[in-house]
């Protein structure tokens, strides 16, 4: 069964607990995938892959407690073994080990807040899945569409002159190479600092400039409510006329 030293609090306790479990799983299905494929005998009963917080793994039984201590990952992963080709099967245990990493994750988030358990998940998604690394498939990254003049991955605001905002499609097919290449000579205006994917940006309706959102104090929340935005350079130069 899955094992639980100390209950993790913080985001970053809790992420911690989630990179050593993914570790020891990932042990699994990759350095050690012909033990494991052993010990997942068909003719045994319910086997589960289970990572621990110190890195290593096992195939056992599910607990015995009802309800378990923690979220117990899928059950018989054993009898399909021999039913299916190798690879195939392996990739099936990883997206059902990711799924159980992330119920585990967030059984210990629920008493985060809103912004925290934003935050956790913003450090998950920034590592590969156990079934992006089993597959060997390279991570891939929101990109907004050509004609929208968005600057990140969906947290970008710009509004049309009649005040509408305008919803950024995104395409999956990118990598992260060709969008830091697209928009690598965006500048913020406040800062100067560079273009990067996973922050907020919000262009400004009169200079066309872009921000990041930190900087002029601006939260994707707040943009949803403003018609038209203009950065602080504009903002003095209108109250000066």
């Amino acid at each position: 069964m899955a094992s639980i030293s100390s209950s993790p609090r913080s985001v970053e306790e809790i992420f911690k607990d989630y990179s050593t479990r993914r570790v020891g799983i990932l042990r699994a299905l990759t350095d050690d995938v012909d033990e494991f494929y052993n010990l997942c005998d068909p003719e045994k009963e319910n086997l589960c892959l289970y990572g621990h917080p110190n890195e290593t793994w096992e195939v056992n039984l599910p607990a015995e407690e009802v309800p378990p201590e923690l979220p117990e990952p899928a059950l018989g992963i054993n009898f399909a073994r021999d039913g299916m080709n190798r690879r195939d099967w392996l990739s099936l245990v990883a997206v059902h080990s990711d799924c159980w990493l992330l119920s585990v994750a967030f059984y210990f988030g629920a008493r985060l807040n809103r912004n925290e358990r934003k935050r956790l998940f913003s450090l998950i998604n920034e590592v590969p899945t156990v079934f992006e690394v089993v597959t060997e498939r390279k991570p891939i990254k929101d990109k907004p569409s050509a004609d929208s003049g968005s600057k990140s991955r969906g947290s970008s605001i710009k509004r049309s002159s009649d005040g509408q905002v305008k919803s950024t499609p995104k395409l999956e097919d990118e990598s992260y190479q060709e969008d830091e290449e697209e928009h690598g000579e965006t500048l913020c205006g406040s800062c100067g600092g560079n273009y990067s994917a996973d922050e907020f940006w919000i262009g400004c309706d009169i200079c066309e400039k872009w921000y990041h959102g930190k900087c002029v104090k601006i939260t994707p929340a707040k943009a949803e409510s403003i018609k038209q935005y203009k950065c602080p350079s504009c903002t003095l130069k209108r109250s000066r006329q």
